[in-house]
């Protein structure tokens, strides 16, 4: 017979806690308003992998296996979180006393943390446990605890079992973990229990383009830093001196550069050096939580040596700042980094992260982790740049070779307070007009683009319209369609490959069929400043991207060169012409790089800017600001944003459920299970991809890509009271 236990669990003080001094001071009413009784319980729905399940079971790990630095992630009520919302709208609005007054972490943990009472009843109950308390976080949503497979087993009610996924051995909690009832009303969740990592958006290129136009063969354009400068318009910004000095970019990853003379290389061989302000430094950020070891060099090495030069190169005279932690078995180094930053007591000006899994796998304690840190940044005026995704608008399809599991973004891309960065591809192979703009020499430092190129959706997929008629298919669907053809299998276009956009749809709740927009699933609401815009949907959610930038990996034969000597792992020496270099593409990026162009703002408008997506919006409402990317950008054009309107970002798809949108605008939101491309399904006879380009902001790039230095000159316009609401 099961028998009933009361624990009633004192207030404790934290006195042991390196973040103590830094945590007192919050009076907010408490939440907890009853005594802790372990045998009624409260489910944290949401919070198990998809991959956790009976076929990949192995059985249970051993009771003294190491659960290391979980973190627990606390929740405000409605009305907080009203509080913070306004707050940050105050702080972002020029007709606003409180514009641009940022935060710390202490200020930000004491108007919006939980409180002090609440803190200590929710430590107390884990030290009851067994569990080590290793920190509070200054900003007042977070626990970093410790302890053993038995004690979580005891405490939250689930068992951490071995799995076997894909050949790869991993662990996970088999059920959503349960709390007590009288925890619920200040406990979020624990933000994970598993070791699934997010995965780098970034795709290494082919060894040469994936297949040769009909009409004559393929010319390869490798993008350097000097071919950004030219597309992008960043040369009349550095010529009036704004190249990112006394900004510090932080690169979020999980492992350490595999050489820092890969970067030196990167700026000697395309005429970075010109610029004696910029510097480069590796870092651990230590926090209170001791939960930062040095992840030493792995497989994502490759992401920290783009990062790290592709944010240099838009920004030559800043610190880039490799912040990497080691990640744990249940938490990802990357998150620890950046929660230790946005903490510490010289944060960054900047963050960017190039690292994504889809809302439906974080679960509903991942995802309201990245909003809370983000918002928290935000706050203390840091601006966050994520990498939207590389898999169309089937985020949840990571890695597949087709859709099966219908819409889904990325959860660390679709929060209301970071810049969420898609990504597009040169429209000049399409249109066979290569020799109008570039040039057929390279300049001594590599670059050879003439001016800036139309530009359509970045897409590998033969789902892919514009893929599709090069190959003389008119559909990409059904049984005579371009991806049931040989020519796909062949060429290797058979892929879920693309920028990713799509509507924000299981940010919270929990979905009722694994890994899939379903259940009580429920998305980001719409934040303002993204409502209003042409093309935006009136769908409730936050859609991304935000904007877009080039992001192929040479399938229409344009990629980016990036220095990468880990021989081991892929790379290769960065020795002669830089096109035998490591060459790549992916939203991976973008992120860097606009975190680059935010660095030369931020050195104009004197401080930091906060979250850049309210001037975005507001510069794309205004008048004149958006360009046809199909028209092209001759020089001296007030376009501050050219606005992708030709392909679409569509992919391989099976089955017949998961394949199809509907004819309403938001083209598949009404139908959760939409994702892409495949066989006509017999249920409907609408079909609309997800999703085309149209004229205004669109799904599959955002508002478009950016003009620089028209974006630097206008910024000001946007921030006036005039202009702002």
């Amino acid at each position: 017979m099961y028998r009933r236990t009361i624990v009633v669990v004192s207030v404790l003080l934290i006195s042991n806690l390196v973040l103590n001094a830094q945590i007192v001071g919050r009076h907010a009413r408490p939440l907890i308003d009853r005594n802790i009784d372990e045998s009624r319980l409260h489910e944290v729905a949401g919070n198990t992998h998809p991959q956790a399940n009976a076929e990949n079971d192995r059985g249970p790990v051993a009771a003294d296996f190491a659960m290391d630095h979980m973190l627990l992630e606390l929740k405000r009520t409605a009305a907080q979180e009203h509080a913070v919302e306004q707050a940050i709208q105050e702080m972002h609005n020029p007709r606003s006393p409180q514009f641009h007054q940022w935060m710390t972490a202490q200020q930000f943990g004491e108007r919006f943390g939980a409180s002090q009472q609440d803190i200590d009843t929710v430590t107390g109950w884990l030290r009851s446990h067994g569990f080590a308390v290793n920190a509070v976080y200054p900003g007042g949503t977070m626990i970093d605890f410790s302890g053993t497979a038995a004690q979580v087993r005891r405490a939250l009610h689930t068992e951490i079992h071995y799995l076997s996924v894909n050949g790869e051995r991993h662990i996970g909690n088999m059920s959503d973990p349960q709390i007590p009832e009288a925890l619920a009303a200040v406990v979020r969740g624990v933000v994970s229990l598993h070791d699934f990592k997010p995965h780098a958006m970034k795709k290494l290129r082919a060894a040469a383009p994936k297949f040769t136009f009909s009409s004559g063969g393929f010319t390869t354009q490798a993008l350097v830093p000097g071919d950004l400068y030219t597309i992008y318009n960043l040369t009349p910004a550095f010529a009036a001196g704004y190249t990112g000095k006394g900004q510090t970019i932080a690169v979020i990853e999980d492992t350490d550069l595999f050489s820092t003379s890969d970067w030196n290389a990167f700026r000697t061989a395309f005429g970075l050096t010109q610029y004696a302000s910029g510097s480069l430094t590796s870092v651990h950020p230590a926090g209170g939580a001791g939960n930062c070891g040095a992840p030493g060099v792995n497989s994502d090495d490759v992401e920290a040596a783009l990062d790290a030069e592709w944010a240099s190169a838009a920004a030559p005279d800043a610190a880039i700042v490799v912040a990497a932690c080691e990640s744990t078995v249940a938490t990802f180094g990357g998150m620890i980094a950046m929660a230790n930053l946005i903490n510490g007591a010289n944060p960054p000006n900047i963050m960017s992260l190039s690292y994504g899994a889809c809302e439906a796998e974080n679960g509903d304690s991942g995802n309201a982790v990245y909003s809370t840190m983000y918002q928290q940044a935000v706050a203390e005026g840091i601006s966050v740049f994520v990498a939207a995704g590389d898999e169309g608008a089937a985020g949840c399809d990571a890695g597949s070779n087709t859709a099966t599991h219908g819409i889904g973004v990325s959860g660390f891309a679709s929060t209301a307070y970071n810049v969420a960065v898609g990504g597009t591809d040169f429209g000049d192979s399409y249109a066979n007009t290569n020799s109008t703009y570039w040039n057929t020499k390279n300049s001594p430092v590599f670059d050879s683009a003439l001016s800036y190129i139309p530009e359509i959706p970045w897409n590998d997929s033969c789902a892919g319209s514009l893929l599709a008629s090069v190959f003389d298919y008119t559909t990409t669907y059904g049984a005579s369609g371009f991806c049931g053809s040989t020519a796909a299998q062949d060429n290797g276009l058979q892929l879920v490959v693309a920028g990713s956009g799509g509507p924000s749809g299981c940010a919270s709740g929990a979905p009722q069929r694994p890994g899939i927009v379903s259940g009580s699933c429920a998305g980001i609401a719409k934040p303002s400043w993204q409502a209003g815009l042409a093309g935006i949907p009136n769908d409730g959610v936050r859609d991304i991207p935000d904007v877009s930038l080039f992001a192929g990996d040479g399938v229409w034969g344009h990629y980016y060169v990036f220095c990468w000597s880990d021989s081991f792992n892929g790379g290769g020496p960065c020795t002669g012409d830089p096109s035998n270099w490591s060459g790549a593409g992916g939203t991976s990026f973008g992120a860097p790089i606009l975190a680059g162009v935010q660095a030369l703002i931020n050195q104009k408008m004197g401080g930091n800017q906060g979250n850049p997506n309210a001037v975005y919006y507001q510069l794309a409402a205004s008048s004149g600001n958006v360009c046809d990317s199909s028209a092209g950008d001759p020089g001296q054009s007030p376009c501050v944003f050219h606005n992708v309107t030709l392909g679409d970002i569509d992919v391989n798809c099976s089955g017949t459920t998961n394949c199809f949108g509907t004819s309403a605008p938001e083209r598949g939101i009404g139908r959760r299970n939409t994702a892409a491309d495949g066989a006509l399904s017999t249920s409907t006879s609408l079909y609309t991809p997800a999703y085309q380009t149209a004229p205004g902001w669109n799904f599959a790039a955002g508002i478009g890509s950016v003009n620089v230095y028209n974006l630097l000159m206008n910024w000001m316009s946007a921030m006036t009271p005039s202009t702002m609401q």
